[in-house]
């Protein structure tokens, strides 16, 4: 099963939608189940396009970490429901729930203090240590060779860990298959066909052919700014921010560039004191970091690292802060992942920062950089809302869009919640993520993390 009409595009679907990665595969398997369970049709009635193929974009690459380390309280408890997902089928998911360290200095203590404290209302396990020296000591309880200066906290959540990319989204797929969803690859979406209202969706425009259908869902990733201009919606919006200042003509989207990569190390040299893997380690300080290579200062400022043991990767593997891409949004991102983009191979800048901040941390990883994966293409572009957290929402009276914002690969339970929606149950957790946000000023609040979504 899965490939519909031996591989051929049907005529007509109820449900179609755009992209195979972890948006789209999610939302059509709990569609298919919650279809069987009301009698309302099954997942013969729905069909997965993706213009490549399952796992083929961003989910395909995804560092793959799982965590509830947010400031702002609705991506607090969207995640929740998140990692709830994740452990429920940890072993066709190929997900670790090793847990998640972010681990900070003073200027975000008072940040991370508040996450703690709304972690600890909604019942997520976590624990908070403060204070330099207390902080020093539960890290080296963990690794005898832990350095990291200008640390005063560290939040340790219990829950969450990582989950190998593209071993999760073909477990995803064929829980998907098995309720009868077909998952066309190699089928791009160039357009859509609207009704005589010129509002609602009639079909799409593949390059494969016409595809009539009646609900239409875009789980698109990166892509996600191709497919709004298609649904002709605003490129440029009206924002209020929180302290009720107007903003005219604000790009509705922009793209921040990710830098990732791997280490080739064995990853057993990465275990904690007592010999097992430890949690994905994130660490943001403002301590100066020099170079592992030749002593040079790379920053002063405020920087950020996370890196874990993968051995789908073939050894540590994370990344650090991104920075922005000054360019429009349409001129940038046709293929935000393919070869033109910009930084798709990370330069010597990135490999030479990650890995000395990886040396600044422990000392296991002191002249490990000569092992840095070169050849191993990793990063790309993430595209952003105007305040980099997602939109979940309906537009042209039966698309649901699903803008991750960059959040997406560890969100797998939002495609639950979408199938909800769509069934007619309203979310509560995706009502803070709606488009209407922007001009009615309920922006998420930032906290002081040189991570943009976070």
């Amino acid at each position: 099963m899965g490939e519909a009409n031996n591989g051929k595009v049907p005529q007509s679907v109820k449900y179609a939608i755009i992209g195979a990665g972890i948006h789209g595969l999610s939302t059509a398997f709990h569609l298919a189940q919650m279809l069987k369970k009301t009698g309302r049709g099954s997942g013969e009635d729905i069909l997965v396009v993706d213009k490549t193929a399952v796992a083929a974009g961003a989910s395909g690459i995804a560092c793959g970490v799982v965590r509830n380390n947010y400031f702002q309280p609705a991506m607090r408890e969207l995640m929740a429901h998140s990692v709830d997902e994740w452990e429920s089928d940890a072993e066709t998911y190929s997900y670790h729930p090793v847990g998640y360290m972010q681990i900070s200095p003073e200027c975000m203590r008072e940040d991370v203090a508040s996450i703690y404290q709304q972690q600890r209302a909604i019942g997520y396990e976590s624990a908070f240590i403060e204070g330099a020296a207390a902080s020093e000591s539960y890290m080296k309880g963990l690794f005898d060779d832990w350095q990291a200066k200008g640390i005063t906290s560290v939040l340790h959540e219990k829950r969450g860990g990582y989950a190998n990319n593209r071993a999760s989204m073909l477990g995803l797929a064929a829980k998907a298959k098995s309720e009868g969803v077909s998952i066309l690859s190699g089928v791009e979406v160039q357009g859509f066909e609207f009704g005589s209202n010129s509002r609602a969706v009639t079909g799409l425009d593949t390059s494969q052919g016409r595809i009539a259908c009646e609900t239409v869902v875009v789980g698109a990733g990166p892509w996600v700014n191709a497919i709004w201009n298609m649904l002709d919606l605003p490129k440029r919006i009206t924002v209020k921010d929180l302290t009720g200042k107007v903003h005219r003509d604000v790009p509705m989207w922009k793209f921040w560039c990710l830098e990732e990569g791997t280490l080739a190390v064995d990853p057993n040299m990465h275990k904690t004191n007592d010999g097992r893997f430890p949690p994905v380690i994130h660490v943001d300080t403002d301590a100066p970091l020099y170079s592992d290579r030749d002593g040079r200062l790379i920053t002063d400022r405020l920087w950020g690292i996370y890196y874990k043991p993968d051995f789908s990767f073939g050894g540590i593997q994370g990344g650090a802060s991104p920075y922005k891409v000054e360019q429009d949004a349409d001129s940038v991102a046709v293929d935000p992942y393919g070869p033109d983009s910009p930084d798709f191979v990370v330069g010597e800048d990135f490999i030479d920062m990650w890995c000395s901040a990886l040396a600044h941390c422990q000392k296991r990883f002191e002249g490990q950089m000569p092992n840095y994966k070169t050849e191993e293409k990793s990063g790309g572009l993430g595209c952003f809302t105007p305040d980099n957290f997602p939109v979940f929402d309906v537009f042209r009276e039966n698309v649901y869009v699903i803008a991750d914002s960059n959040h997406g690969y560890k969100m797998l339970g939002v495609g639950k919640l979408v199938a909800q929606e769509i069934m007619g149950e309203k979310s509560a957790l995706l009502e803070p993520f709606r488009f209407a946000r922007f001009e009615k000023g309920q922006l998420h609040p930032t906290s002081h993390s040189p991570f943009p979504w976070s």
